[in-house]
């Protein structure tokens, strides 16, 4: 149907009502079988994590709060963490774009910042072992909150069945919704991953400290509805990891 309508646009005629009612009834149906909700908003934000050499750690630190306004100038820090569990010597932080043409264009231009490249890129690279970056959609029943004061976040990873949200993410969401309702922790936000490894998930949470979120924690397992819900969900998955993080003085999420 696709082809034939774009002859009709071709040879300067336009599609009967007909014609496109069957396209829409085709879309329809093809939709049946996607792998979850469309991602109707361009948005994206960028997982970055950054290994530090040990003995570089503080230095690395110190040189990021004194520099990182070079690299915010040109686009909007989420966040930006040092792990304290789950992971030692590395930091963690996101970024969001508009597009992935808005991301070109940001990249091209920090490549080209000599104030960003001189004062930051030629000292932190040699403090980093490793860098990794994911690509990642916040899943379309979650918006991104900021919490309205200063805490600790966790940052927990699903790792999940192949299949994407039409196979696991009911029953995810339902397990997300059960620890919010309990009242012990807030929801920051929920990602889906568009590259790097697919059907994983990262769900950011803030809380007051480590100890009032170990105190809800326990709290949480305790009631049934909640593990009802983990349960169900777990049956989809593969794997799981959490990580504490601190957030840096100039990081935007507190």
């Amino acid at each position: 149907m696709m082809c034939t309508l774009r002859t009709l646009f071709l040879k300067g005629k336009f599609p009967t009502a007909a014609a496109w009612k069957e396209v829409t009834r085709s879309a329809q149906a093809t939709a049946t079988f996607a792998t979850g909700p469309r991602q109707n908003d361009t948005t994206l934000y960028e997982f970055r994590t950054y290994d530090i050499k040990p003995s570089m750690m503080s230095a690395f630190m110190q040189l990021c709060k004194e520099n990182f306004h070079l690299r915010t100038a040109h686009s909007e820090l989420v966040g930006f963490w040092t792990y304290e569990l789950g992971g030692l010597n590395k930091v963690f932080h996101i970024w969001k774009y508009d597009s992935f043409a808005h991301r070109t264009e940001v990249r091209s231009k920090i490549a080209i910042d000599k104030l960003w490249q001189g004062d930051f890129i030629s000292k932190a690279l040699p403090m980093m072992d490793k860098q990794d970056n994911e690509i990642a959609y916040l899943v379309p029943w979650c918006k991104l909150q900021k919490p309205e004061k200063e805490g600790v976040y966790e940052m927990v990873s699903f790792q999940f069945k192949p299949g994407g949200p039409a196979v696991w993410g009911k029953a995810f969401r339902a397990a997300i919704s059960t620890h919010v309702n309990t009242g012990y922790t807030k929801l920051v936000g929920v990602f889906n991953t568009e590259y790097g490894l697919l059907n994983r998930v990262h769900v950011l949470w803030w809380n007051e400290n480590a100890d009032s979120r170990a105190a809800g924690r326990h709290m949480a397992h305790e009631d049934a509805r909640v593990v009802a819900a983990v349960r169900e969900s777990a049956s989809f998955l593969d794997s799981q990891i959490n990580m504490l993080l601190i957030p840096a003085p100039f990081s935007p999420l507190k």
